[in-house]
């Protein structure tokens, strides 16, 4: 059995009595006073993650820009430096190796944060392709990654004097103040919540400071810290994709409605002339919202029912009950030719009890981002 990979702060998450499991490879924090709690704290006031399990990757030399937009879906050209973008990481078929941020830095530089378990897939994927002079660097364990999210997240970013006045998906180099000297940092205005908020990428020997400092001013506004739980309820409840479940190597950006982050334009990318195709034709089948008009909680893998007895339509890709609007929702792929769609009544099988659902179209939850 592989060794499961620890953070740069393990044991703060140990001294704040965190509950842990294992999530891409790593030993992560589930929750630390309650899921529905730091999932509140997240939509009321403030929340802070440690996400520094998330890849890391840089791309450099004359012409990286250019390079990675050949090979990710989307058009890395319609951003300029300072600004961050979706994208994904395609096979040749449309199925998606990983979805990640792309960091434009300048033309000769682009940073990535890949999911963990995928990192060095994207980073054998850009390098098999890239041309002279270019090159692709793991950075995983270079950098730790906190995410402060909710409505106060500004006030709690501004008073450790970072920036805070930026777009949405832009990005500014700072330093932090702490007890030991000032940090660099990288501050971007983004994250997985729906609601405002930052992610602040320290070097992975800063980490511990620079969270102290942040889950200091956290706490002061009413916040706390949040865990895997709370970030998996909160991404739910937004209809944001999780690779592996709503993304993968056989689900494409076309079923899973994240063609937005595909430049259809572009003369290439890896996996254009599959999606291209796939989009002409429409997919065979899609993702929708599920929620439960019944009391129950539908999961990952229950099968999705034209009714109660009926036709087996899909497959529900995750399954949460939602802390914001009290009772059971999921994402699940509907089969096209169902003819089921949004407003819909279908049935859920949880472990063989049916669970009434209306279908609809996420974001289950409105965004603040």
């Amino acid at each position: 059995m592989t060794e499961l990979l620890a953070g740069p702060i393990a044991d703060r998450h140990t001294a704040l009595g965190a509950t842990f499991a294992a999530f891409g490879g790593w030993h992560m924090p589930v929750s630390y006073a309650g899921t529905v709690a730091e999932h509140t704290a997240v939509r009321e006031s403030v929340g802070l993650f440690d996400v520094s399990h998330l890849g890391k990757a840089v791309v450099a030399g004359p012409g990286a820009a250019e390079h990675v937009n050949r090979v990710l879906t989307n058009d890395l050209a319609k951003i300029g430096p300072g600004k961050a973008q979706y994208t994904l990481c395609c096979n040749d078929s449309g199925g998606v190796v990983d979805d990640m941020i792309a960091y434009l830095v300048s033309d000769d530089e682009v940073f990535l944060i890949p999911n963990a378990a995928n990192t060095a897939a994207v980073v054998a994927q850009l390098s098999d392709a890239a041309p002279a002079g270019v090159t692709i660097t793991d950075q995983h364990r270079d950098f730790g990654v906190f995410a402060v999210q909710g409505p106060k997240s500004p006030d709690a970013v501004a008073e450790l004097g970072l920036p805070t006045e930026m777009e949405y998906m832009a990005f500014a180099d700072a330093e932090l103040s702490t007890p030991d000297g000032a940090v660099p940092v990288r501050v971007c205005r983004s994250g997985y919540t729906g609601e405002r908020g930052f992610e602040i990428l320290p070097r992975w020997t800063d980490a511990g400071p620079v969270f102290d400092a942040l889950l200091t001013v956290v706490q002061r506004l009413g916040g706390s810290p949040a865990g895997l739980g709370a970030r998996d309820t909160l991404r739910t409840e937004m209809g944001y994709a999780l690779h592996g479940h709503e993304l993968s190597p056989e689900i494409s950006p076309v079923q899973a409605r994240t063609g937005w982050a595909v430049g259809w334009t572009k003369p290439e990318f890896v996996g254009r002339e599959a999606l291209s195709a796939e989009k002409a034709a429409g997919p065979a089948r899609r993702l929708y919202g599920l929620k439960a008009t019944g009391r129950g909680v539908p999961r990952a893998d229950c099968r999705v029912l034209a009714e109660s007895g009926g036709a087996d339509i899909g497959v529900c890709t995750s399954g949460t009950f939602s802390p914001t609007l009290k009772q059971g929702i999921a994402l699940a792929l509907l089969a096209t030719d169902s003819g089921v769609g949004k407003g819909d009544q279908v049935v859920v099988d949880v472990r063989g009890r049916d669970l009434a659902c209306e279908v609809v179209i996420p974001p289950f939850v409105t965004s603040h981002v």
